[in-house]
């Protein structure tokens, strides 16, 4: 009890960092999308058209070389075979020729090459303004781009960042609606419990008359409605202290099976209030791992809070440990309604919630389940959730202590 009700600047502080939280990330993301992959993609179509241009040009001057020998051994040959009399017109040149071979092959060498690198120069210039023009329409969103078949590689580049493009301002745009979804239900769940306590204060002020126990009944409800709202304010403080600032482990070694039997023991008030068992089994009995211990301790928790809020009534909640292959795996398991799996697959996206009808009791923000996968990657494991029959059961993969 003894807390203090949070005053009117909190909330407006709560909705300030939480919005600006959710323009950051849509605003990262944007950015990511056009300019990280525009940087890659030049580097990589100038790298390919360049690769592509050189060896054209290496192969066409190693051609002429070949055909400059060749015309050069079939001329003398042709030549020598022939009695010359010295009164033949081009007879002068082909002598000058004679004495001045390396002058001559020379002559025609760079000619060759000089014919071959202006072919080449123009070719390479249409091949730039092609990528340039398919570029514009890429910037143009035209559909997919078709370049000349000696530009294939590059077509199929650009292809894939579109794709790629495409797919980022989607999951950008998702973003930007789960954050304009989550200040929605933010400021439902802020108002519910306020309204109630303006309510019951507003009797007591009008209700001069009102009975001692009555009195007592309405400041109780208050309290516990004001208390609600001091909850709901600090979990979007500490959301938002946890997106907007860099997260550091602080490693010591622990015994993974007390730490678990403390987060079940502290959820025993919550399991009595729906009738709940939990079964805590650990094998071996003792599992010691390396882990910053509050932050994963505040995995389990939000799992084992979740398993809890989504339950059947009289229900069983099942809690693993399991130590094998040098990986230690935690499992929760609650039975209730099965998540489809296409939102599933989604449940550890930040601002992510699922319908209404499973969410609109907890006031959850979304990121519980988000915080909870960066938490665990940070202890290079893993964290996913399988559902199906009735059963939901969420898989917490860490390394032993040996291998942390």
């Amino acid at each position: 009890m003894g807390r203090r009700l949070p005053n009117r600047l909190g909330i407006y502080q709560t909705f300030y960092f939480i919005e600006q939280k959710g323009l950051l990330r849509t605003l990262e993301l944007q950015a990511q999308t056009k300019t990280q992959p525009k940087m890659h993609t030049r580097k990589r179509i100038r790298s390919i058209i360049l690769r592509r241009f050189f060896l054209k040009m290496l192969r066409a001057a190693l051609l002429c070389i070949a055909v400059l020998i060749a015309c050069l051994l079939v001329g003398k040959s042709l030549l020598g075979a022939y009695t010359w009399y010295g009164t033949e017109g081009f007879y002068p040149l082909l002598h000058w020729i004679s004495e001045n071979q390396g002058i001559f092959v020379a002559f025609l060498f760079l000619a060759g090459l000089l014919g071959i690198g202006v072919f080449y120069w123009i070719t390479l210039l249409n091949y730039f303004q092609e990528v340039i023009d398919a570029m514009e329409a890429l910037a143009r969103d035209e559909g997919l781009i078709q370049l000349r078949p000696q530009l294939r590689e590059v077509e199929q580049h650009m292809n894939e960042v579109q794709i790629q493009i495409r797919r980022n301002e989607q999951l950008a745009k998702e973003a930007e609606q789960r954050k304009n979804d989550l200040v929605v239900y933010l400021a439902h769940d802020l108002k519910t419990p306020l309204t109630s306590v303006i309510g019951y204060l507003t009797l007591l002020k009008e209700e001069q008359m009102i009975s001692p126990e009555l009195r007592e009944k309405y400041l109780s409800i208050s309290l516990a409605k004001a208390e609600r709202l001091e909850e709901l304010i600090n979990e979007f403080f500490e959301i938002t202290r946890f997106n907007i600032t860099h997260l550091e482990l602080e490693i010591s070694t622990v015994s993974l099976d007390r730490m678990l039997e403390q987060t079940v023991y502290e959820f025993h008030p919550m399991l009595k209030e729906k009738g709940l068992v939990c079964r805590l089994d650990v094998e071996p009995e003792h599992i010691t791992i390396s882990c910053d211990p509050d932050k994963l301790q505040r995995v389990f928790d939000n799992l084992l809070r979740n398993a809890v809020l989504y339950s059947e009534e009289c229900g069983v909640i099942a809690v693993r440990a399991m130590s094998a292959g040098g990986k230690v795996t935690v499992q929760v398991e609650n039975s209730g309604a099965t998540i489809p799996k296409e939102k599933l697959e989604r449940v550890f996206e930040q601002f992510y919630r699922l319908d209404s009808a499973r969410q609109s009791s907890t006031g959850g923000a979304g990121l519980g389940l988000a915080i909870a996968k960066e938490i665990v990657r940070l202890h290079q494991g893993r964290i996913w959730a399988k559902s199906q029959e009735g059963r939901t059961v969420f898989s917490v993969e860490l390394p032993s202590a040996k291998n942390s």
